[in-house]
């Protein structure tokens, strides 16, 4: 199921990145990321952060 979920962050990120010009960031809504889950795991650099959705309704970060 992660994976599945992964799979379609992923998606969502590459569909949004081709509808973006190259010299603007590129946006991703949250809702698109968490998917009705108040926390997701990212893996960067062979370590793994969690990023969640506070009470305050607010983006944490942790390692």
């Amino acid at each position: 199921m992660a994976i599945q979920r992964e799979t379609e962050a992923t998606n969502t990120m590459l569909i949004l990145a081709s509808r973006t010009n190259t010299n603007s960031n590129i946006r991703i809504k949250s809702e698109s990321l968490f998917q009705l889950k108040c926390e997701i795991e990212i893996e960067h650099a062979g370590r793994i952060y969690l990023l969640r959705i506070t009470q305050s309704n607010k983006l944490l970060l942790t390692a």
